[in-house]
């Protein structure tokens, strides 16, 4: 498998490519450009057709005039960690498996790690006993999630996405598979 930093640019990368490390906080004020989903949840409405986004919540990790990135937090797999995975084990929240992030460059690993409230990314090649300071919690994502220019954004006025602010704690829930409910009920 190929390992990368993070998938924080819109424009999709090729496979091999290490990536800038980028902290985005959640309910980040200094937005990109007017109604950036970055450091927000898209929760999928029901009527979305893609299977691969039917009942999804992603993380947005990036959207601007090119595009947006984001990472599916509610889809654990049953895929074995793979051995530079394995490492991190400790910091691994439960369930401690590789999530589906989405259908791009399913062949890359990103890491999002919760330091002090912020999510960062975690090169996961990194000795764990050095770059884990800090760290409160590890997930592990398979893939990611890619729009292009003003696709998302056509998206979510068509309906398909529901836009919420993210709690910290979501990208790390112990019961993913109940997330999507779970930010739906939570918006009263």
């Amino acid at each position: 498998m190929n390992i990368q930093r993070a998938v924080f640019s819109c424009n999709h990368p090729r496979a091999g490519t290490v990536l800038r490390r980028q902290t985005v906080h959640v309910a980040d004020e200094s937005l990109p450009f007017p109604g950036s989903c970055r450091g927000r949840l898209l929760v999928a409405t029901p009527p979305l057709d893609d299977p691969n986004f039917d009942r999804t919540v992603i993380y947005v990790l990036q959207h601007d005039a090119d595009g947006a990135v984001g990472v599916v937090v509610n889809r654990p797999t049953a895929l074995r960690l793979p051995d530079v995975v394995e490492r991190w084990q400790d910091l691994l929240c439960a369930p401690a498996v590789v999530f589906e992030g989405g259908p791009v460059e399913t062949s890359a690993l990103i890491a999002l790690a919760r330091r002090d409230g912020d999510v960062d990314s975690l090169d996961l090649e990194e000795d764990p006993a050095i770059e884990s300071a800090g760290t409160e919690a590890v997930r592990v994502f398979r893939g990611y999630s890619g729009w292009g220019e003003m696709q998302l954004d056509g998206e979510i006025t068509a309906g398909a996405w529901m836009v919420f602010d993210a709690l910290p704690s979501d990208l790390f829930d112990p019961e993913p598979d109940e997330l999507w409910r779970t930010v739906i009920r939570r918006q009263g």
